[in-house]
Order: C-alpha cells, then structure tokens, then sequence
C-alpha cells in the first residue's frame, strides 16, 4: 500500500471517529446531529452540483438508501444519548460488515473464504470483550451498535449497485439530504427550535463537515490504493474511537474494552482482505 493512500487512510479513520466523538460528547445528541446533518448538506452542495452527473436510474437506489440512512442518524443520536461510545461505536462499526458478509453469502451465494470466517469470530470475541465479561455488562450499547449495524449493512448492500449511477460525492449528497431534512423535522417537532439553537455551534457544525470529509479522504486513498487494503486501514477507526473515549469522554475504557475493539478492527479487516 502506496504511503499517500496509507496516510489517507489512517486520515479517513481519525476523521469519521473524531465526528462521532463530538456529537457522542455533545448535550443533545439528537440536535446535535440534525445539526451537523443539515451544515453538511448546505456546505457541500455546491461541491455536488460542479461534479453533478446522475442517472436516472439512480433513484430508487437514493430513496432505499435514505429510508436507512435516516434510521441510522436517529439511532445514532438516541444511542449516544444513553450509552458509551467506547461501546456503540465498535459494535456498530464491527458487525457491519459481517452482516454484509452474512447476507451476501445467505441471499446472494457469495462465497466466503476461511480467513473470513476467522475475520467473524474475531469480531465477535471483540465485541464479547467490548461489552464486558464482569457484570453488570453494557448491555444498551449493544443492542443500539447492533441496531446502527443492520442500517449500515442495510444501506452500505443497495449503494453498492447504486453509485454505479451517480458520482460518489454527488450520491452522497443527493442521500443525505433528505435524510437531514427529514431528521431534523422530527427533532423539531418532538424537541423544539430551542434545542435545536443551542446545538448551534462550532462543534456539531464540525462533526457534520467531518461527515463528507471523513467520505473524501477514502475516495482518495481508493484512487491510489486496493479497495481492500483501505478499508482495512480506514476500520482502525474504532480504535481510535475507543481511545478517544476513554481519554476525552473519561469512559470506562480499561485494557479489555480496548483489547476488544484491536480484535475487532483485526476481524474487520480480515473481512475486507
């Protein structure tokens, strides 16, 4: 792997780790997150616009995509809101792509291979540890970052046929935009404007710029290096995510959790090579 990509790569993972710190570290998550949804839409929209180019056929792929893509920001901000980042963020990120797997080889006949295989148990002994071996065992993370999974395998199956139609940039713009417009609402409408106004600051617009940035750094370490080997490097994210927790948030991050979230991203990129 060429060192630029490699750096991208590792750049990617800091980013999409640091905007889940802020909006895991904000008051209201929930605001927090239609706000930094709504900062990313506007701010990138004219970034979509000169690189527009879609096909028709891209739209029934864009309203799937959506439906799943709202249920993750709504599970993200509800999770963030009542449980550890040090536990959402690496079971989330960790059964994703073994849902995928699950489903590709079940539904799809995808072959599976035995470093694969190896690559799912890995996870899942992280995740084991993540969650904890003494009791009481965090339980609420888990059951959301199993959540958030299914809506990342969900959406991350139907763009993979669908952003042959579309620019990557563009795709992504056209996606989350109704998904911005469509969170916020309900944030408006179940927690009013006031909540909103006070998650209007430096941080949540941050993590909503760090959304499309996090996006761009892969799409440049993908023009330089194998999809494989960037996805691998880019899932140390969840390491970085669980140390941030522990060092910024003051989670209970202990050599356990940590040691499962390294068996994790080891699991994560057995899967993608």
């Amino acid at each position: 792997m060429p060192s630029t990509a490699l750096v991208l790569a590792l750049a990617a993972a800091f980013v999409h780790a640091f905007w889940n710190l802020l909006l895991a570290n904000a008051r209201d998550p929930e605001a927090a997150t239609a706000v930094a949804l709504v900062a990313a839409v506007v701010l990138f929209a004219p970034v979509a616009a000169l690189a527009w180019d879609v096909d028709s056929r891209v739209w029934p792929f864009l309203a799937a995509t959506a439906v799943f893509e709202l249920a993750y920001f709504a599970l993200l901000g509800a999770a963030y809101r009542r449980a550890e980042l040090s536990v959402v963020y690496p079971v989330a990120r960790g059964l994703a792509p073994v849902l995928v797997l699950v489903v590709a080889a079940v539904a799809l006949g995808a072959r599976t291979s035995a470093t694969q295989a190896f690559g799912v148990c890995l996870v899942g002994l992280g995740v084991l540890l993540v969650r904890g071996l003494r009791r009481p065992a965090e339980w609420t993370g888990v059951l959301f970052g199993l959540a958030i999974a299914g809506c990342i395998a969900s959406y991350t199956l139907i763009d993979k046929d669908g952003i042959a139609y579309s620019t990557p940039l563009v795709y992504l713009e056209l996606s989350m935009a109704p998904t911005a417009l469509a969170y916020t609402l309900a944030v408006l409408v179940v927690k009013g404007r006031a909540s909103v106004r006070r998650e209007l600051n430096l941080a949540s617009v941050s993590a909503g710029i760090a959304t499309f940035a996090a996006y761009a750094l892969v799409l440049a370490a993908l023009e330089r290096a194998s999809a494989a080997s960037v996805a691998a490097v880019r899932e140390t994210s969840v390491l970085i995510a669980t140390a941030l927790a522990g060092l910024v948030l003051k989670e209970r991050v202990g050599r356990v959790r940590l040691a499962g979230a390294g068996l994790v991203v080891g699991g994560i990129a057995l899967l993608a090579l």
